[in-house]
């Protein structure tokens, strides 16, 4: 199975989000924060599939979710998606980061560190 994304169940995100990570200095918890530009959620040819529900990161071992969801809006038109994921635990970070090897795997991205 490949890793994929979705805001509505089912109907995958083709756009590929920019993903900016931060993690506590102990490693307890972290944030992950992802920006959609023009996600085709937003087209209206899928506003037929539904409303989005939260996002779901999908991969062999399960499925990640966050109902932490927002569009922003440029001029009156929906522009973007950004949704923030929270680990809690040590253990919820190394699962998110499984996640996005798979994703970023499936999709030619890379990781860059912040300097």
């Amino acid at each position: 199975m490949i890793a994929k994304i979705q805001f509505i169940q089912g109907l995958d995100e083709k756009v590929l989000p920019d993903v900016k990570l931060t993690r506590s200095r102990d490693g307890s918890t972290g944030t992950a924060t992802f920006r959609f530009k023009d996600p085709n959620i937003l087209d209206k040819s899928t506003a037929k599939e539904g409303e989005i529900t939260g996002m779901y990161l999908i991969d062999d071992e399960g499925t990640l979710e966050t109902k932490d969801v927002n569009a922003k809006f440029v001029n009156g038109k929906p522009e973007a998606i950004e949704a923030t994921y929270i680990m809690r635990s040590p253990d919820a970070w190394d699962r998110f980061m499984r996640f996005m090897e798979r994703y970023s795997e499936t999709n030619g991205l890379v990781f860059t560190k912040a300097n």
